[in-house]
């Protein structure tokens, strides 16, 4: 019992920490709340899609449950919102890695280094999520209809679109979602960039961007200082033209 009330009051003090950590200094393209202000177990995020990529424009809603012994034990991170990807499953759960306990097993054809460990935490979780969005692994499919999909989408530099168009539909179908909840989905750079306290350049930020991304919308004249919006260190907005 008393070892119950230890892993509760530190799993607690390491959560209060992990929020007020993401509220001072974002990470870009995600907001984050609690599900319910009593209950630090239970978070909500929302998922903006990168510009420039099959998301671009999307509003996607998912929830993290942390376990009563976080961070030692992983938290499950569950999409509410409809997914078509290689690694997510039917019910929304994702498959990845860094959310999976630190165990010994071989025939998951994953290293233990590549599970969870207690020096993770949610913003490389929510980094790691964005990023396998764009780059699924399809060496385990959590969806393997939709990995045959990708691979054929990725092999033809895509000329094959069935993937890109599932994508695209389900884009259209969150806007719904967005405009009852009141929210304004980011569709430039400079919009999806969050300015912080501290705002270091993401060389791992071209990830989020698809080489054979095909849309009659370009980026405005302006894209460059957009650009230099999110990744320059100073932190007085753009530069003066």
């Amino acid at each position: 019992m008393a070892q119950h009330g230890h892993h509760v009051a530190s799993s607690q003090k390491a959560l209060m920490l992990e929020l007020k950590s993401l509220q001072d200094e974002p990470v870009e393209g995600f907001k984050i709340t609690l599900v319910d202000e009593s209950d630090l177990y239970n978070w909500e995020v929302a998922i903006f899609g990168p510009p420039n990529t099959h998301y671009e424009g999307g509003y996607f809603k998912a929830r993290i449950k942390f376990p009563i012994d976080y961070p030692y034990s992983p938290p499950s991170f569950r999409f509410l919102t409809k997914m078509w990807h290689p690694n997510i499953y039917e019910n929304g759960d994702v498959c990845i890695s860094i959310l999976h306990p630190p165990v010994d097993d071989p025939q998951s054809g994953e290293l233990p280094s590549e599970r969870w460990n207690p020096t993770q935490n949610v913003r490389t979780i929510l980094l790691s999520v964005i990023s396998l969005l764009n780059e699924p692994n399809t060496f385990s499919p959590a969806n393997v209809d939709a990995s045959v999909m990708y691979r054929k989408w990725r092999d033809s530099k895509g000329r094959e679109r069935e993937y890109a168009d599932i994508i695209r539909k389900q884009v259209l179908t969150t806007k719904a979602d967005a405009e009852r909840d009141g929210v304004k989905v980011p569709t430039t750079l400079a919009e999806y960039c969050v300015r912080t306290r501290v705002a270091p350049p993401d060389e791992g930020s071209t990830l989020f961007y698809d080489e054979y991304y095909d849309d009659d919308e370009q980026l405005d004249e302006d894209s460059d200082e957009e650009e230099d919006c999110c990744y320059d260190d100073d932190d007085s907005g753009t530069e003066d033209s």
